[in-house]
């Protein structure tokens, strides 16, 4: 069987509003279950007027979509992270050239597993990804060597009332990207694994007035 191509990633575009290279592009990946659509009306309502960028991930656990690989509930498959993180990050790439926007300019929006696997991509592939904003997210893999971020802004989005992430993983996430250089708000919203709200106006908030550049940046 042929290896697949990053062109295989099953995606979706939206041009910004203002067609111009510079504009920031936000990549939506999307929780167990999801598709590339899934994130994209939360996309525009968070970053209106950006391009988006929806993926599908490649796995499937009883016939639902994921990103990467679990070997059970919050235990992850640490070598096929890694694997998933390197493809997202040619996808990344890929999508650029193919799309004509700067790869620096890319912040990530993920959600549940799609959110743990860009502060993977964040943690292995530093250069990919200017921030993100990561909801109800948790420590992905542990690297053998720390990234230089670079300041790189991450919202963490999480909840008092999750069942599935525990708030020690998530606090855990938040000083890992901080040792890492990361620019890191940690914020907790009454609520479980769920979205609300209160998530919806915070992470417009931190979008609209934070400035997402990334430098060369190298594991």
């Amino acid at each position: 069987m042929m290896t697949p191509t990053v062109s295989d990633f099953v995606h979706v575009h939206v041009p910004p509003a203002a067609a111009s290279r510079a504009a920031r592009t936000v990549l939506l990946l999307h929780g167990t279950g999801g598709t590339e659509r899934d994130l994209l009306d939360l996309g525009a309502r968070i970053a209106p007027g950006a391009r988006l960028l929806g993926v599908r991930g490649q796995v499937t656990e009883a016939g639902m979509p994921r990103v990467f690989r679990r070997l059970s509930e919050g235990v992850f498959d640490e070598a096929d992270v890694v694997r998933r993180a390197g493809d997202l990050a040619a996808f990344v790439r890929w999508a650029a050239a193919t799309y004509d926007f700067d790869v620096g300019q890319v912040v990530a929006l993920g959600y549940s597993n799609g959110a743990n696997i860009a502060a993977a991509i964040m943690l292995l592939h530093p250069e990919v990804l200017a921030g993100g904003i990561l909801l109800r997210t948790m420590v992905p893999l542990e690297p053998a060597v720390l990234p230089a971020l670079g300041g790189a802004p991450v919202l963490l989005l999480e909840g008092t009332l999750d069942p599935i992430v525990p708030r020690a993983n998530a606090e855990r996430l938040a000083a890992m990207l901080g040792a890492a250089g990361a620019a890191v708000t940690l914020q907790w919203e009454a609520a479980g694994h769920g979205l609300t709200q209160g998530d919806l106006d915070a992470a417009r908030t931190f979008f609209a007035g934070t400035e997402f550049t990334s430098a060369a940046r190298q594991p």
